[in-house]
């Protein structure tokens, strides 16, 4: 009985090593990402700034091309924007119903064609400045950048596979390409070795579900993406994804945005 206690204890106490290894790889993890996700931000917040200046020179095709750039930049941060700051999420890219923000815009530049947008700007500048304003001192816990890498992963194959979210200006193809290159790019920075040491298996296969998706979106024209596709590997990746949470010593993904 006595023998039995120990190898109990030994058992567990080696357990809680691999979790505690888990857990500093993972937070050294998240800390790799943060420098992609500073750029990403500051990139989107560039080309809000020459937006506003476009707009102001009242030179539409150079707000457009200005507007496509800082879409880029924010799309590729979307594995952190909803479940760390959902309130600037909300007033920098809701959708469909936009009374502000990157869609208020669109509807400004590429539906109408006028420029007259010198109000909405100025909000997205200023919610764009202070969300880079944060980005080096908030905690980049490695359970909410797996929560928004299911998030957004689920977001690409159902609610961007229709058609997307940027319809006015046709970039939705663009905006599912950069989704998931921030995808590939969390994935890969955050968790991927970790996975492996414990399951390499299912480590390829996400590694493999997200080259699938970069696949299908790597199409020139949305109308030529096979959505059926889209829909099918992204759930498949949804579902490997939660399947890893427990290996790496996390909760299970909901794919509703939470602050973790």
């Amino acid at each position: 009985m006595y023998k039995m206690r120990v190898a109990t204890c030994l058992l567990l106490a080696a357990l809680a090593g691999v979790r505690d290894a888990h857990a500093g790889a993972l937070e050294d993890g998240a800390e790799r990402y943060r420098p992609y996700l500073i750029e990403s931000v500051a990139s989107a917040l560039a080309g809000a700034r020459a937006l506003q200046e476009r707009a102001a020179a009242s030179d539409l095709p150079g707000a457009k091309k200005a507007w496509l750039s800082a879409r880029a930049g924010w799309e590729r941060s979307e594995v952190f924007t909803a479940g760390f700051v959902p309130e600037l999420d909300v007033q920098i890219d809701a959708w469909p119903n936009a009374d502000s923000g990157f869609h208020a815009i669109e509807a400004r530049l590429f539906g109408a064609g006028s420029t007259d947008v010198a109000a909405d700007v100025a909000g997205l500048v200023q919610h764009l400045n202070d969300l880079h304003g944060k980005l080096k001192d908030i905690k980049l816990t490695p359970q909410g950048l797996l929560d928004g890498t299911v998030r957004l992963t689920y977001e690409v194959g159902e609610s961007k596979a229709d058609g997307g979210e940027s319809r006015i200006s046709g970039t939705s193809l663009d905006d599912m390409r950069n989704n998931i290159a921030g995808i590939d790019f969390a994935y890969h920075t955050i968790f991927s070795a970790a996975l492996n040491t414990v399951d390499g298996k299912l480590d390829e296969m996400v590694s493999n579900r997200i080259e699938q998706l970069e696949a299908i979106v790597a199409t020139p024209y949305l109308p030529h993406v096979d959505i059926a596709d889209l829909r099918r590997t992204s759930e498949e990746l949804v579902v490997a994804l939660q399947g890893a949470s427990a290996k790496l010593g996390l909760q299970r993904p909901t794919l509703e945005a939470q602050a973790r």
